[in-house]
């Protein structure tokens, strides 16, 4: 195919040696199938903001330091080089947590750099080579689903171990591969400690997850991890070995009724996305 502009410089550098072909291309990104000496991987070209539709940014941004305050005075202003720097954290943004995530043994696609807006990463695929499905894309038994969703509840756990919060995980933002279920997209990625919405945002998380899995397996729809994982979180008793239950007792007393009116913005919010996609898919 035809080299697209955004790659020429990473081919002209040698970190790309060919694009074979364009695997997909959404409101936040062109991705691509490229090789790199004799493996296989995906550059993920970064869509400029102004042809970005990611709602409320804004709110994903919240918590995200910047250590520079003429970087931090030109973001508020709002200025050419301001919003360049605000693009380079958003960029930057996925791919520290790809790197972190790695680390903490989370089942995400393995990073290679940002070069000039484009993420290099591992393409996950199976054994033959075929790129992987979405989750979207893939039915299966109630066992199934219970071994998938429980893995998934875990990865949730120590990405929120690692003061991470994916903010946008769906069924269309998880791929699945021979080992299973494998976690992407995390450019709006939140910190779970400096972010005030992070709770609204992993609520709907697991909220989104568990739904999915919930039609090939109904007694998950009755469980309520979030809120077992994030109080745990906050008494700094949630750790890598810790055994989810799906059980929470919330005191009558004590409920928090901004969480649940955050709670319910949210998931009209997140329906109103995910027919949007079923949309973009229909055309």
């Amino acid at each position: 195919m035809k080299t697209p502009s955004s790659l020429l410089p990473l081919i002209e550098d040698g970190i790309v040696d060919e694009v074979i072909s364009q695997l997909m291309s959404g409101k936040e990104a062109t991705v691509y199938t490229v090789r790199c000496g004799n493996e296989i991987r995906c550059a993920k070209v970064y869509k400029d903001s102004a042809k970005r539709s990611f709602k409320k940014a804004a709110q994903y941004r919240e918590g995200r330091s910047v250590r520079n305050s003429r970087r931090g005075r030109a973001m508020e202003k709002g200025s050419n080089f301001g919003r360049k720097q605000q693009e380079e954290i958003w960029q930057n943004a996925e791919v520290d947590a790809l790197y972190r995530l790695v680390a903490a043994g989370v089942r995400v696609p393995q990073p290679y750099g940002c070069f000039n807006g484009v993420l290099i990463m591992d393409l996950v695929a199976d054994e033959d080579g075929n790129v992987a499905p979405r989750l979207n894309d893939v039915s299966m038994s109630e066992e199934q689903a219970l071994e998938d969703h429980a893995e998934i509840m875990d990865a949730i756990k120590l990405m929120l171990i690692e003061g991470i919060v994916h903010g946008d995980l769906s069924e269309f933002n998880v791929l699945v591969d021979d080992y299973g279920p494998v976690i992407i997209d995390l450019p709006q990625a939140v910190d779970a400690a400096g972010n005030n919405n992070a709770f609204a945002m992993l609520e709907r998380d697991v909220r989104n997850m568990t739904q999915y899995y919930g039609q090939f397996a109904p007694d998950l729809l009755t469980t309520r991890y979030a809120k077992e994982m994030w109080a745990l979180y906050e008494d700094g008793a949630l750790l890598a070995d810790t055994e989810l239950t799906g059980v929470f007792e919330e005191d009558a007393e004590s409920a928090d009724v901004d969480s649940v009116i955050l709670s319910i913005k949210a998931a009209l919010e997140e329906e109103e996305e995910r027919l949007a996609r079923m949309r973009e898919d229909d055309e």
